[in-house]
């Protein structure tokens, strides 16, 4: 169990919570949520140990395991030794057992220390530790061959998801888990989503994604109100509970101070008169009745509202025996489609299998579309052909999104060219749709966080009011407000949507068409339905 007592922190002169006593017991699993700033990461450290609290205690067991934020500290360890080193105590044990048998000779001393550490090794199931290991990372699609190479050759997506391996090897008696999703594919999300619900330790999670906190958690820990509160359920119980009792509280608010109004005014009008007794029991209720003041709540969310300047053709997008390769590498083979007006198509499969690759490809020729938000990429196809339909107008949002901000300029400049008519006092409230409040108007570009740039680019979009959109993983860095906003703006569009997403909630609210990559096959599979209805064909 994980117990924290009277913990207190702050930021700078800005409070995150103060006086937090709560308990995170085994068997429970926990999400922790709370908007981007409000000291998620900050707790989730104070509970690891790696900061610790300005007031307060907290007690853990000997055994943590920790997401690793840091994804070069293990570049000149194999990918099999660095999930081992989840392990600490089984780890040092191999450690200095490798030490005593690389020794020319070894002493009594020796032999004896290292009947000790086989002890820890076998208490400590290091037998089996590279098979228990290598199952993690198949489980994370990290396939065998990548076993045995070092850290610093694997790709960014690749190497988190050996910290996940890392974090999850050795039977910790407690996980925590800050963003396990980033950089995951949705099969490898749903396998972690089945490992995470058979765990039968202490687990505290941050994650962004509604479905996977809905699916794993038993409780909500939500940072709120400069404290924490822990409901029952998953993310979406707990706001109907934050809700209901934030709705009560109010209710009972208004009826109070309906009664006190009508004390307030017997008073005023009998306080000089000879009904003392009565004013002064009047007196003591309004004491009595005085209202519960309520703590301002730090969540905000944005409103993403896109629209069209003009609809497209009937044929957004027709195109035929589209191939794309990297050397011997076939990515995309002889793929046709045709794409109608309105429809919102959600590309989906393992990371690395051509989504990425296929929509960029499908730009190199578009419309009405500025190319640096491409740049930096080989475009075109190898062959095929690709038709965009009548009046299309793109709006792009790239995975890498932070390049196509550029740096030197700040928030408003930067967004005043993508509509030169309009003035300030419109640009500003754009922006503050998308919480850009006051002066942050003025920020430098160079200065955003990933959360703020992917913002900005909603402005813009929204300024530009292209009839179709082209999204390639958009809730990277964002919060659940701001994806839960982004959810029902593209549910609203009238438009086109092209989408790349983990997201599963976006996928299944979203998408009335799925684009499913297949790697073993080289083939997309075109499905024209929603995708609670392609997995029941695909399960059927």
């Amino acid at each position: 169990m994980i117990s924290v007592s009277n913990v207190t922190m702050r930021y700078g002169a800005k409070l995150l919570f103060e006086d937090v006593s709560t308990a995170f017991t085994p068997g429970k699993r926990y999400g922790l949520t709370g908007p981007n700033g409000s000291g998620k990461s900050t707790f989730m450290k104070v509970l690891t140990g790696e900061i610790d609290p300005q007031k307060g205690s907290v007690v853990r067991p000997k055994k943590l395991g920790v997401l690793s934020q840091d994804q070069f500290a293990f570049d000149d360890f194999r990918v099999i030794d660095t999930v081992i080193m989840g392990n600490k105590p089984l780890w040092a044990a191999m450690e200095e057992r490798e030490k005593i048998y690389a020794k020319p000779e070894m002493t009594d001393a020796d032999g004896m220390r290292l009947g000790e550490l086989e002890g820890v090794v076998a208490e400590e199931d290091g037998y089996t530790a590279e098979s228990d290991a290598a199952i993690l990372l198949d489980g994370l699609d990290i396939p065998e061959p990548l076993h045995n190479r070092k850290m610093g050759e694997l790709q960014g997506g690749q190497k988190v998801r050996v910290l996940l391996a890392q974090a999850l090897f050795g039977h910790p008696q407690a996980l925590l888990l800050d963003e396990p999703t980033n950089h995951l594919d949705l099969d490898s999300i749903h396998w972690l989503q089945d490992f995470l619900n058979r765990y039968e330790g202490s687990l505290i999670v941050i994650s962004h994604d509604r479905h996977f906190l809905n699916s794993i958690c038993t409780h909500t820990a939500d940072i709120d109100y400069q404290t924490i509160i822990t409901y029952t359920g998953g993310y979406d119980d707990m706001v109907l509970a934050k809700t209901q009792v934030r709705t009560t509280i109010e209710a009972q608010n208004a009826q109070r101070e309906k009664k006190i109004a009508q004390l307030n005014e017997f008073i005023a009008r009998f306080a000089a008169g000879t009904r003392s007794s009565q004013v002064t029991s009047r007196k003591k209720e309004v004491e009595r009745l005085q209202t519960t003041e309520l703590a301002r709540s730090n969540i905000a969310r944005p409103f993403i509202k896109f629209t069209m300047n003009r609809p497209s053709g009937r044929h957004a997008l027709e195109f035929e025996n589209v191939n794309k390769s990297y050397g011997d590498q076939h990515i995309i083979k002889n793929f046709s489609a045709n794409v109608a007006r309105g429809e919102k198509i959600a590309l989906i499969g393992r990371n690395g299998v051509g989504k990425t690759t296929l929509l960029k490809a499908l730009l190199a020729n578009a419309p009405n579309f500025d190319k640096q938000d491409v740049k930096f990429y080989e475009l075109g196809l190898d062959s095929g052909t690709v038709k965009w339909g009548h009046e299309a107008q793109i709006g792009y949002f790239a995975q890498d999104h932070r390049q196509s901000i550029e740096n030197g300029t700040n928030v408003l400049d930067w967004l005043r060219q993508w509509d030169p008519q309009a003035s300030t006092e419109e640009l500003r409230g754009v922006l503050g749709q998308m919480l850009f409040q006051r002066e942050e108007g003025l920020k430098p570009t160079d200065a955003l966080s990933g959360g703020e740039a992917a913002r900005l680019l909603f402005c813009k979009l929204m300024l530009q009011k292209p009839n179709i959109l082209v999204f390639d993983e958009p809730t990277n860095h964002l919060d659940l407000e701001s994806i839960n906003a982004l959810n029902i703006a593209l549910q609203r569009y009238e438009g086109t949507v092209l989408l790349v997403t983990h997201d599963h909630d976006l996928i299944e609210e979203v998408a009335t068409r799925i684009w499913h990559f297949d790697p073993a096959k080289h083939e997309i599979e075109d499905f024209k339905g929603t995708y609670d209805e392609y997995t029941a064909a695909v399960s059927a």
